[in-house]
């Protein structure tokens, strides 16, 4: 069975810092496209950021870009998102997601329909 499980999510103020891991069990991704979304209050789940399985690529959302990183760990299976100088609308549950596809060295994706297994998500809330 596949399972994709966060952690790190929390409560934090403004400016303040988080790190969130993924951690993938029941297969490999090490080949695979990962990447997270979100979702905040009302909102549709959106984009956050996406690493090939290379890690020499990525992409991110306006919205985080020069705030966010991504990075990955394919012997452990996990990704990570490190969150700096965080801000309210930063608020929303945070997934992550990874593609079932084995993918080329280069390649990144921001779009949901790439991915293939995702987890249950994790709260983030920033207070100001």
């Amino acid at each position: 069975q596949v399972q994709l499980v966060e952690s790190g999510g929390g409560w934090v103020q403004a400016g303040g810092s988080l790190r969130l891991a993924c951690a993938a069990s029941g297969r490999t991704f090490a080949r695979s496209v990962m990447g997270w979304f979100r979702q905040g209050p009302g909102k549709e789940r959106e984009f956050v950021a996406t690493i090939s399985w290379s890690r020499e690529h990525t992409d991110y959302s306006d919205s985080v870009k020069g705030r966010f990183t991504i990075s990955r760990e394919n012997l452990k299976n996990t990704v990570y998102l490190q969150m700096n100088s965080l801000k309210p609308e930063d608020t929303a549950v945070y997934y992550c997601a990874a593609s079932g596809t084995f993918s080329p060295t280069h390649y990144y994706s921001s779009s949901e329909d790439e991915y293939d297994y995702w987890g249950r998500g994790t709260q983030v809330t920033v207070s100001s």
